[in-house]
Parts: C-alpha cells; sequence; structure tokens
C-alpha cells in the first residue's frame, strides 16, 4: 500500500465521486417527478442547482481519483520494484542458478504490476462503496424505511452470492494465470535464445509446439477468469433489478395511503440501481485481491526472507574502496557448495596468489573449478580462512572484494549495446582513445574498425559476435577495471580448438604484469606463460610441474 498521506486524497475523492453519482440520480429522479407536477419554479431551482452540481463534482472527483491514485499507486510500485531488486542482488548469481529466467521475470515484471491493484482496486473501491451503500441506505430510509431495508437485504445478498460465485468459478484461474504466463516467457526465451540449435537438431517444431500449448493454457485461465468476472456482473445486476422491483412493492402501500408522495417513490426506486452502479466494483475488487495475494506469494517465492546456504551473508556496508592485495590472497581449509547442494564442491582447499603471479588450475568436468572462481569473487560463502592482503573477506563487503578480484566468466555477460558501452561499464570515465588502447591489448582493435568503430552494436548477449571476441571483450573490460587478480573461468570454453591458444596467448599478455592472474581451465597453455600449475581434484589443490 502506498503511504497514507498520498493515497488518502484518492480514496476520498473515490467517495466523494460515487456519493456525486448516486445524489446525481435521486436529484434528478425527485426533480422529473416533481416538475411533472407543474409546482412554481421557485419550488425545484434547488434541485436543479444540485442537479448540475453533482454532475460536475462526479466527474471533477473522479478526475482527482484516478490522479491522486494513480499517482500513488506508481510511486509505490516503484520503490517495490526497486526494493525486489536489491532483494535479488544478493541471491545473484549462484543463488539463482535452479530459478527459471521467466519466473524471474514474471515476478519482478507481471507480479509486481499487479500490487498496484491492492490500492487501485481493491481498497479503493470497497472504501468508495461500502460507505456509499451505507449513505445509499440511509437517504433511502429517510424516504421510506421498508424500501431501505430491502435495498439493505439486496446489496447485502449482492455481495455474498458475486463474491461466492467468483471464488468458486474464477478463483482456480486468476491462481493459475501468472504462473502460466511465466511458463509461456520461458518457452519464449528458450525458443528465442536457442533458436539456430534447434534447427541444427530438427527440433524447431517441438519448441514452437510447446509454446502453442503453453499459449493456449493461457488463453483459457484468462478465459475461465473473464467468464468468472461477467457472470458476478450478471449477478450484481439482476439482484440491483430485483432491489428496484421490491422497492416498489414495499412503498407502493405507502403511496396509496398519501404516506409518500411521488418524487420520494422515484428516489426510492430509482437510487437502488446507482448504489448497485457503484457496488459492482465489490466483486471485482475480491477478485483484485485474489490475483494480488497470488502474485505476492509468488513474489515471497522468488524473494526468500532468508539467504539459503552457500550464499554471503554481507555483514560489512560497502565502502566502494578496493582493498589492497597486500602480499596477496590467502586460502586456508576452504570447504564451499553450492546452494542447495547436499555435499561440498571444495575440501580443506589451499592456495596462496602472489601479486603479478600467473597460475594456472587445471582439473577435470565437476572437479570445482567454476566453484574455486566463484570463491575467489565472493559470490559463495566458504568455512576455513580467506584473507585478501592479511584482512578476512568476513570483515569485507562483497562488492568490495570484487574491486580487488574480477571475474571473466566461461560465457561473459555482454549487453545488447554498442562496443563503447560495453567498456564502459567498467569504467564509465574513459575516454575513446583509453578504450581503442584497452582493445588493442586484447587484439581486437582491427576487428573494431572493421566492424565501424566503437559504436558498433554486438547484440543481445553478444549474438553478433563470436565466443572469442567476446571473451575478448570482456577480458578488456576486466584490464579497464584494473583488478589486482583477474579469474579467467574456462576462457576458451566456446572458442575452437585451433584458435585457443592464441586466445589464451593474447589473454594473458593482455592483462599487465604487476596484476595477478588466476587461469582456470579444463586445457593446457603453451609454455612461458604460467608460473605455477595446480591440479583441482576432489574439492583440493596439489602442485604440479
Amino acid at each position: 500500500m502506498p503511504p497514507l498521506r498520498r493515497f488518502w486524497p484518492a480514496a476520498a475523492s473515490g467517495f466523494l465521486s460515487e456519493a456525486s453519482a448516486v445524489a446525481l440520480l435521486a436529484v434528478s429522479a425527485w426533480l422529473i417527478v416533481r416538475a411533472s407536477e407543474q409546482p412554481f419554479l421557485l419550488a425545484i431551482s434547488v434541485a436543479v442547482v444540485g442537479v448540475r452540481l453533482f454532475a460536475l463534482t462526479r466527474a471533477g472527483f473522479r478526475y482527482l481519483e484516478r490522479l491522486a491514485g494513480h499517482d500513488a499507486a506508481l510511486r509505490q510500485l516503484a520503490a517495490t520494484r526497486s526494493d525486489m531488486v536489491r532483494r535479488l542482488i544478493p541471491l545473484a548469481p549462484d543463488g539463482l542458478g535452479q530459478t527459471r529466467r521467466g519466473s524471474v521475470l514474471g515476478a519482478l515484471v507481471d507480479d509486481v504490476d499487479d500490487l498496484q491493484n491492492l490500492p487501485l482496486r481493491v481498497v479503493q473501491p470497497l472504501a468508495a462503496s461500502a460507505l456509499v451503500a451505507v449513505g445509499a441506505v440511509v437517504l433511502v430510509a429517510v424516504v421510506s424505511p421498508p424500501a431501505a431495508l430491502t435495498l439493505l437485504a439486496c446489496l447485502v445478498g449482492a455481495g455474498a452470492v458475486a463474491t461466492g460465485w467468483g471464488w468458486a468459478f474464477g478463483a482456480r484461474a486468476e491462481r493459475a494465470l501468472a504462473p502460466l504466463r511465466a511458463r509461456l516467457a520461458d518457452a519464449v526465451l528458450d525458443h528465442l535464445g536457442s533458436l539456430d540449435v534447434l534447427i541444427a537438431y530438427g527440433a524447431e517444431a517441438r519448441s514452437r509446439e510447446r509454446i502453442r500449448v503453453a499459449d493456449a493454457a493461457v488463453r483459457r485461465a484468462a478465459v475461465r477468469r473473464a467468464a468468472a468476472q461477467a457472470g458476478s456482473a450478471a449477478l450484481v445486476s439482476l439482484l440491483a433489478g430485483l432491489a428496484s422491483v421490491a422497492a416498489v412493492a414495499v412503498a407502493a402501500p405507502a403511496v396509496a395511503t398519501g404516506a409518500l408522495g411521488a418524487p420520494g417513490l422515484a428516489v426510492a426506486v430509482l437510487v437502488p440501481m446507482a448504489v448497485f452502479e457503484v457496488f459492482a466494483a465489490v466483486p471485482l475488487a475480491a477478485a483484485a485481491w485474489r490475483q494480488v495475494r497470488a502474485s505476492a506469494g509468488r513474489i515471497a517465492e522468488a524473494v526468500p526472507a532468508d539467504l539459503p546456504d552457500g550464499l554471503v551473508h554481507d555483514d560489512a556496508p560497502p565502502t566502494g574502496a578496493a582493498p589492497a592485495l597486500g602480499d596477496g590472497l590467502r586460502l586456508r581449509g576452504i570447504t564451499a557448495r553450492w546452494p542447495g547442494a547436499a555435499t561440498p564442491a571444495l575440501r580443506g582447499l589451499d592456495l596462496d596468489v602472489q601479486p603479478g603471479e600467473r597460475l594456472l588450475v587445471v582439473g577435470s568436468s565437476g572437479a570445482g573449478k567454476s566453484t574455486l572462481a566463484h570463491v575467489l569473487v565472493r559470490f559463495l560463502d566458504t568455512e576455513g580462512t580467506y584473507e585478501i592482503g592479511g584482512t578476512p573477506v568476513s570483515r569485507l563487503a562483497g562488492d568490495d572484494v570484487r574491486r580487488t578480484v574480477g571475474l571473466c566468466e566461461q560465457r561473459p555477460m555482454i549487453f545488447d549495446e554498442d562496443i563503447r558501452q560495453n567498456l564502459l561499464f567498467a569504467r564509465d570515465t574513459a575516454t575513446d582513445d583509453e578504450l581503442r588502447a584497452v582493445l588493442a591489448r586484447v587484439g581486437l582493435d582491427d576487428w573494431v574498425e572493421q566492424r565501424g568503430g566503437l559504436d558498433a552494436r554486438v547484440g543481445e548477449r553478444g549474438a553478433l559476435i563470436s565466443g572469442g571476441q567476446a571473451q575478448r571483450l570482456a577480458l578488456a573490460r576486466a584490464v579497464l577495471a584494473d583488478f589486482a587478480v583477474l579469474v579467467l573461468d574456462e576462457p576458451t570454453a566456446g572458442v575452437d580448438a585451433a584458435a585457443s591458444d592464441a586466445l589464451l596467448v593474447d589473454l594473458l599478455r593482455a592483462v599487465p604484469a604487476d596484476r595477478a592472474v588466476v587461469l582456470i581451465s579444463h586445457v593446457d597453455v603453451p609454455a612461458g606463460l604460467i608460473d605455477r600449475r595446480l591440479r583441482l581434484a576432489d574439492g583440493r589443490l596439489t602442485a604440479q610441474p
């Protein structure tokens, strides 16, 4: 909910707009019937002014309600989405490894969007409808107490029946709609992200069929929800007509005896119509409430209250300064596991990295090489001792650790921007000359010029460039960031064997000599580029000649 100081003007304006609508119909009904009796003009002049007043206030307060309500809801929406992103950051990347992209995207976009319905389509309509209904019953009671009792009974019945109908026939569809949309988003993302592979292996038609099935499920759920809402609206309309008919029936005797005049009868009969027009928002508010609750539940699942075991629980606030490397990195007795894993990937690991040292870590697939990389940059928490320049990393914020120890991943994140912007993410004050110089160090200067310079686009996740070019671009970004220790995690994983040696030579030579490099690879490297070789097996490191 938005803060009360921002929300109350919208709630008050909504009530005044709905009250003006009921008052407009009541005064109009009284005026028309009273005018048919041909009284003196003075007797109806106040009612004439009232019709004009309520017509203007209805529209004016409706505008203010929309303006104030959406301003408050959208401000809160922005704050909620920002809070969710802040909650997701500690989970990234390793805490999100088992989460589908479509599910997180659905929670961050669709489900957070649904939360704005709480003030706009739940609280505000319910508050306005309840107050207007009470006021209308009191108004009708002044004219005809029996008609007021029938109106009250019909309102209570309409609320119970319409809400129960929506709950019985629409609740399941409302709960299922967002997960089905996330499943559809997953199918579309998987299809477009792997389209070349799907076509190569003849699986593109099967992937399209998966999208079609997911889309059909979303459509069925949306139709069921709409049908339930239509049924609720029909029941409200039926009971609105019943309320007017009942008002005629119970008020007619008073008209026959002269206790109730014709203008009063018009008010008693027609006011229920206006009230039920306002009251029609109640079943819709109930449906919106169910949708909001379901969305809030999915957001809570996407953003757990506590960090999973294995992730870093940062207690130290980031300072924005890189910790001094000093005499290097020191790891003793390190044990680490991935979130949700039953067994640790690293067990009692010892490692020293000296300033300017070139270190190669080799090992088979699944030996824990990527785990070691993520431990070094504090994506994963550890048991044991890990120090940077003699300072335990437990005293440092993860963001500060990553200002000293940088990581180039197997599949580097290349943004759908031009080459310049992809480099400026590392240091936004760099000049074009500095960018060209760092590109030359990684062997991309001629290639960049052939593509049109720094303004050349690289596509989403580097779709327009090769795997080797993506690795070189990521390394240029890392060199520009000037990490004291740079971890290269399988930099040749997406490169053919013929080009892998040349890529490794360029990568290692591009890093300044006073900067340490930890190269993690499943293959050996050309001679003369590495100071030490270590083998990782069974979660432990052993020296190799």
